[in-house]
């Protein structure tokens, strides 16, 4: 009998420690995301200021600035660009990182200005 009850013991041990592996699992997968500050990747519409060339977005209430800012030399949208602006839509990759992309297959790359409160320059 002695011998059982130490069988029926190790028994409801290794299956406690079994379960409790794996909820521990099932709670690690579950809150994988928990506490990141990384939103997920999201695309809005959005209707990109070219007037004075690609150089700035205001996405909410964050400044963004282009990685590769694009003009015509001359202050302006290049050509292919519409002015003062051009529809497409902006997908927001993190909170730092957004990319803007249209219908004439223009591609921007856009960087969070932290602690941008207005644009750079304002454009006449």
């Amino acid at each position: 009998m002695t011998e059982r009850a130490g069988q029926i013991i190790i028994a409801l041990v290794l299956a406690a420690g079994a379960a409790g592996v794996l909820t521990g699992c099932a709670q690690a997968d579950e809150g994988a995301g928990v506490g990141r500050a990384t939103p997920p990747v999201r695309t809005i519409p959005f209707e990109l200021y070219t007037h004075c060339g690609i150089d700035e977005a205001r996405i909410g209430s964050t400044y963004f600035e282009a990685e590769t800012p694009l003009s015509d030399g001359s202050g302006n949208p290049p050509e292919g660009w519409g002015n003062p602006t051009q529809r497409g839509t902006m997908t927001l990759k993190s909170e730092t990182e957004a990319v803007f992309t249209d219908d004439a297959g223009h591609e921007v790359k856009f960087r969070a200005r932290p602690g941008a409160t207005a644009v750079k320059h304002v454009c006449a």
